[in-house]
This record gives structure tokens, C-alpha cells and sequence, in this order.
């Protein structure tokens, strides 16, 4: 009986809680408003930028864009030193095998 009482007040309280949140984020914005400060113009700002800000990201590179010599190269130089580990670790395991075939034929 007692754990109904439990459950019953805290989902009271939650609602209590959202319904003043509610209130509270609404009464935010309303503020805002007879501030001056024109809704549109923040939600212009948010959405477009400066015209230098997006030529710089304009100029980043895309996913279809060329990628420049040095990250080739870079990438290029991370291949090598995966497949030489990759390399090496095979090797490693079949002397390893080749080491217990032998142990085990003794």
C-alpha cells in the first residue's frame, strides 16, 4: 500500500515540475519579444552566416574535393607502417605455429 503512495506523490511532483518548466521556458520567451528584439532576425542570424565565413567553409575540403599532396602522402605513409605491422604479426604467429608443430613432433 505504501509503495501506490510513493509512486502517486512522485508522479505528482513531476508533474508539478514539468508544468512549471513549462511555464517558466514560455514566460522566457515572451520577454524576449517585448524586449524589442525581433524574433526573425535572431533566427536569420542563426541560420546564415558572413559571406567570408562561408567561403572559408567552402573552401575546406569536401567529400568530392581533391585531396591536397602532403595528406596523400601522410595517408599513404599510415598504410605502409599498418601493413608492415600487419606483416610482422603474421610472421610472428607462423614461426610461432611452426615452433609448437615441431615441439609437438618431438
Amino acid at each position: 500500500m505504501s509503495w501506490r503512495w510513493v509512486f502517486m506523490l512522485s508522479s505528482l511532483s513531476a508533474l508539478v515540475l514539468l508544468c512549471m518548466l513549462q511555464e517558466g521556458t514560455s514566460a522566457s520567451v515572451s520577454s524576449r519579444q517585448t524586449a524589442g528584439e525581433e524574433p526573425q532576425e535572431g533566427v536569420r542570424q542563426k541560420i546564415f552566416m558572413e559571406e567570408s565565413d562561408a567561403s572559408n567553409f567552402l573552401k575546406r575540403r569536401g567529400k568530392r574535393s581533391p585531396k591536397s599532396r602532403d595528406e596523400v602522402n601522410a595517408e599513404n605513409r599510415q598504410k605502409l607502417r599498418a601493413d608492415e605491422l600487419r606483416r610482422e604479426y603474421y610472421e610472428e604467429q607462423r614461426n610461432e605455429f611452426e615452433n609448437f608443430v615441431e615441439e609437438q613432433k618431438d
